[in-house]
């Protein structure tokens, strides 16, 4: 298996915000071949007009010229759209990150865990199970098992599940289920 890395995250987020932009490009090319054939038919009916004045012929253009510039406009704004809430997204992806990197960083402090503990803690957010983490840090699987248990022990956890929880209820604001301690019994369904 491959090590994750800084590069491999940026080129993944590389080619999602490729797909938007490559979106953006088709559309803008449909966007100028509409306005290319409607500056055509705005010719075309004007000199239709000029040559035999408005007849149904030349009414029935025209109305399909300004529909085509309808069109036109609507795509143009569309795109306009597309490109706000895209920086939008990328700008609160951004944040998004920061802050799990700063939660990160502040609960590692807290707990106290050594820079082996920290790579072997966040290896295991990303999904990482212990041989893995070892084949990544080049450790034996029984040391990455003993770094998990200081991990959870100064976390507060027990296993695996506990441990990422701690993450997605702090960024949830929340718990999803109240804790049994906190109402005394289990939860019934």
């Amino acid at each position: 298996m491959e090590q994750p890395t800084a590069k491999t995250r940026a080129s993944s987020s590389h080619r999602l915000r490729g797909r938007g932009v490559l979106r953006l490009g088709i559309l803008a090319l449909f966007i100028t071949l509409q306005a290319v054939c409607a500056g055509f038919f705005l010719g075309d009916v004007t000199l239709d007009f000029l040559a035999v004045g408005l007849d149904r012929h030349t009414a029935f253009e025209l109305a399909a010229t300004l529909a085509l510039i309808l069109g036109v406009a609507l795509g143009g704004y569309e795109m306009w759209r597309s490109i706000q809430i895209m920086r939008r997204a990328e700008a609160a992806l951004q944040m998004a990150s920061g802050a799990f990197g700063e939660l990160l960083n502040a609960r590692f402090a807290l707990w106290e865990l050594t820079p082996a503990e920290g790579e072997v803690a966040l290896l295991t957010l990303k999904g990482f199970d212990s041989p893995e983490i070892a084949d990544l840090r080049g450790t034996a699987a029984g040391t990455v098992r003993a770094q998990l248990g200081r991990i959870y022990a100064k976390s507060g956890t027990h296993a695996r599940g506990q441990f990422v929880s701690l993450f997605i209820d702090a960024l949830l604001d929340e718990p999803v289920l109240p804790s049994v301690e906190a109402e005394g019994t289990p939860r019934q369904a």
